[in-house]
């Protein structure tokens, strides 16, 4: 386990988040230059963040480099940071990342019965608790691909109200992802324009009171950071995610956790393709990943004002 104060269970920052009203970014990560941007970012904006690490940024980092990086990110912060797995499939990841000094993890069962959901979810709580570490998990299904989550759209299916309540009274997890309409990837629907289900979300929150609610594939793809990756050479096409006010408003009805992957990949690879492009004869790695800081440092800061 991580002995650094700053290194916090996700459980107080998020009830104090539902109880605000605000949300806190929760910004998956591959490499060093990532995670110091998330830092960086809400260093500057002073609001605890949210580092995460999915099963397959696991398989390529390892556990022991995560480990330094993250034991180095929190000697550097000035705010509370959470160290969270993202979209654990089974017990066996949960209990990995637990014994590797994660201070959160999310089991995802939500492709099972309500009834198998609920078992596999209790088995990791149960883990979990001994070592004060805070399980998020998910009831209903999001469409898109993202890391090892693939889910075809015919598929995906909203968080029933009905069952929420007694999901989180009968696993005790301290938080819970809920599906309203968003999907994972940079294509966040057929129609260019997709929206959230506000009146699920509301229906949700009915039943489950100030319980803080986590809202997955929330990228909201901006225009802007997609033209600049396509003017040096990328081909992004259909990229459309959430507007900005449908998560304000998504916010203002129980949501306290929002997770952003996709705009951090977007900025990132943007800024690199700009800095290799108009600097043919550089060989310097700094040059090209620092740009890449640079730019999804930006992105977490813009996606956060969207939060708080």
């Amino acid at each position: 386990m991580f002995a650094n104060r700053n290194l916090v269970s996700s459980d107080g920052i998020l009830r104090d988040a539902t109880r605000e009203k605000v949300a806190i970014g929760a910004f998956n990560f591959t490499n060093m230059e990532v995670i110091q941007a998330i830092v960086a970012g809400a260093n500057e904006l002073h609001t605890p963040v949210i580092l995460q690490a999915s099963s397959s940024a696991i398989k390529y980092m390892g556990f022991e480099h995560i480990r330094a990086m993250v034991s180095a990110a929190t000697e550097e912060s000035d705010v509370p940071l959470v160290l969270h797995l993202d979209h654990g499939k089974d017990f066996d990841i949960c209990k990995q990342a637990i014994d590797n000094g994660f201070s959160s993890v999310m089991i995802d069962a939500s492709v099972l019965d309500f009834e198998e959901n609920i078992a596999i979810t209790k088995e990791v709580v149960d883990y979990a608790n001994k070592y004060g570490v805070s399980v998020e998990a998910e009831l209903g299904t999001l469409s898109g691909v993202e890391d090892e989550v693939s889910v075809a759209e015919g598929k995906a299916f909203y968080t029933d109200p009905n069952q929420a309540r007694e999901f989180i009274e009968r696993t005790g997890i301290s938080s819970l992802a809920v599906a309203i309409g968003t999907s994972h990837g940079v294509n966040k629907g057929k129609t260019g324009n997709p929206k959230l289900s506000i009146e699920t979300l509301k229906k949700i929150k009915e039943k489950v009171g100030d319980f803080p609610l986590v809202l997955h594939g929330a990228s909201s793809v901006y225009a802007d950071a997609v033209q600049r990756c396509n003017a040096y050479g990328a081909d992004i096409q259909n990229a459309y995610g959430i507007t900005d006010s449908d998560i304000r408003e998504a916010i203002q009805n129980g949501i306290a956790k929002v997770n952003v992957d996709t705009d951090i990949r977007i900025a990132f690879l943007g800024a690199i393709r700009e800095q290799l492009t108009n600097n043919k004869s550089n060989i310097d790695m700094r040059k090209y990943l620092g740009a890449g800081r640079d730019a999804a440092k930006e992105m977490v800061k813009r996606r956060l004002k969207t939060f708080l």
